[in-house]
């Protein structure tokens, strides 16, 4: 990997989102990387793969055996959310 890399982390409904997209909308050369999570969708307009990977419990689990995520962590007991590097090589491209 290469490249720089710029981290927003904050606890949920802090507005991470919409700081990002607002930084994207001003500087079209930055990108989003989609995160990975265990949690349920929130109603209808979630959509896996635009604005999270939904995976269950076991296929993190595998993905984290597999050193798939740059970074991850479980959030709350069986509650994980992480950075797919895949996601990070597709933004860097």
């Amino acid at each position: 990997m290469s490249g720089k890399l710029i981290v927003f982390s904050a606890p949920s409904g802090s507005g991470k989102t919409t700081i990002v997209k607002h930084l994207i909308s001003k500087f079209p050369n930055l990108g989003f990387s989609i995160s990975a999570c265990t949690r349920d969708r929130r109603g209808r307009n979630e959509e896996n793969g635009k604005d999270y990977y939904f995976l269950t419990p076991e296929e993190f689990k595998h993905k984290i055996d597999e050193q798939a995520f740059a970074e991850w962590e479980e959030v709350y007991p069986g509650g994980f959310y992480g950075t797919l590097k895949s996601e990070v090589e597709r933004v860097w491209a």
